[in-house]
């Protein structure tokens, strides 16, 4: 038996959480992701799930308790061996549709795994577990571009690892197959996960082979200078938008819509706004028309699985940035082919004014097929916005302003809102984006046409 001990995660920059309620109780039998404890923080309340199966031995918080630090012990979970090896055994039945499954192809090789561990595996199959090794054996230690391709090309051969495991290298974005392992009979273990991720980080980028490094700059050298960091958003953040950035192809389209009819009517329903003690504004018919044209282009509507396959997604969730003084949050609007204009726009004031107060959860932050990032309240002509992956699209919309434009007769004032479409060139080719924005374009000049 081993006793697992539950930390405090990573707390997404807050400077304290608080437990909010404690779902289990000392002697309680668990499960993997079973919920142990909700936390609260002045941004997001996080439930926290067991990393393993067994029974809770020891609490260690109480509901009201303040955390403050990350790593901080919650809970202790005794895993007896026969837990650990269940767990193992199942992990082909336990694994996602989108994990590899190396158990079910190569059951001869697995089978070893299924015998005690103080008892000898058969000599015919030591040679099959060596050979698994020798697939598996990093390659030889080598400099410049050729070793750092070889480096990035997985091998064919089985991977063990339990379902935690292969979710913990999901979410941190590791190739199981160039993992060294470290546990019985060649299984990978959270250990070396995390390992091979610290490695990875510590690695020096070769200016030749890879991203060439920024230099650094001493600007004290040029005048008076004060430091900084970046709130724990800001590196989410900066992250996210550098990964986007090196793993996807972007190409930006560019319109205007003329909008004219559709200041009219927005005007027009100032009484009733104030009715509702709502202000309507040009977002909730955006939100609208992106849904009408993700229903018509269901292209825009998908998400890469993998190198050979997508995901078709058949809801209308889109995701809405909004920027806040710790940083850009995108709350998700929900079905939004389904709501009506004024359901929206409570919706979006509801979700700005939990962005910029702390409040919002982590689950109204998920979810989003497309998003919509609106610069129109602080001005500018236009901008390349960057998708937000595993998303294929993102709508930048800039300040509207009238202009003359000609009529067939005469130049006539018209009032015109610049657009930028961002896609993912390996989902989207240019026809598709084409006429994905045509159709915003075409909806926004005439709201009646949302109607059909």
């Amino acid at each position: 038996m081993s006793i697992e001990t539950v930390r405090v995660p990573d707390l997404g920059g807050a400077e304290e959480v608080e437990v909010i309620e404690l779902t289990v109780a000392e002697g309680d039998s668990v499960e993997v992701e079973q919920t142990l404890l909700v936390l609260e923080s002045e941004k997001a309340t996080m439930e926290l799930p067991a990393p393993v199966a067994g029974v809770v031995k020891k609490i260690l918080v109480a509901e009201g308790d303040k955390i403050e630090r990350e790593g901080q012990p919650l809970m202790e979970i005794a895993v007896s061996s026969a837990t650990e090896a269940e767990v193992s055994e199942g992990e082909s039945a336990d694994a996602s549709p989108d994990e590899e499954a190396p158990d079910e192809e190569a059951p001869d090789e697995e089978a070893p795994d299924e015998e005690a561990p103080d008892e000898e595996a058969p000599d015919e199959e030591a040679p099959a577990r060596e050979d698994v090794s020798a697939k598996r054996e990093a390659p030889p230690a080598a400099t410049g571009p050729a070793a750092d391709d070889r480096a990035d090309v997985a091998s064919d051969a089985p991977v063990y690892a339990g379902p935690y495991v292969r979710r913990l290298a999901r979410e941190l974005g590791v190739d199981l197959q160039r993992v060294e392992p470290s546990g019985p009979r060649q299984r990978v273990v959270k250990e070396d996960i995390q390992s091979f991720v610290r490695r990875r980080l510590a690695e020096k980028v070769d200016g030749g082979a890879n991203i060439p490094v920024v230099p650094s700059v001493d600007y004290a050298r040029f005048g008076a200078v004060s430091t900084g960091e970046l709130t724990k958003i800001g590196r989410i953040t900066a992250a996210n938008m550098h990964r986007s950035w090196l793993n996807v192809p972007h190409v930006t389209q560019f319109d205007s819509a003329d909008i004219t009819e559709l200041e009219t009517f927005r005007r027009a329903q100032a009484r009733e706004g104030e009715a509702r003690g709502l202000k309507l504004t040009p977002v909730p018919f955006i939100l609208k028309a992106c849904a009408a044209a993700l229903r018509d282009n269901p292209v825009l509507n998908r998400a890469l699985d993998g190198t050979a396959g997508f995901v078709q997604r058949e809801y209308f969730h889109i995701g809405l940035a909004v920027d806040t003084e710790r940083g850009l949050l995108v709350p998700v609007i929900r079905d939004v082919d389904r709501k009506g204009i004024w359901e929206l726009a409570a919706e979006i004031v509801e979700f700005a004014e939990k962005a910029r107060t702390g409040k919002l959860k982590v689950n109204e932050m998920q979810g989003a097929c497309f998003t919509v990032s609106s610069l129109g309240a602080i001005g500018g002509e236009g901008f390349t916005p960057i998708i937000n992956t595993p998303e294929v699209g993102i709508l930048g919309v800039s300040r509207s302003a009238v202009q003359p434009v000609w009529n067939g007769t005469e130049f006539a004032p018209r009032t015109l809102l610049p657009l930028a479409l961002s896609y993912d060139h390996r989902m989207v080719n240019g026809a598709d984006g084409g006429r994905f924005l045509t159709q915003v374009v075409a909806l926004l000049s005439d709201i009646r046409t949302l109607l059909l």
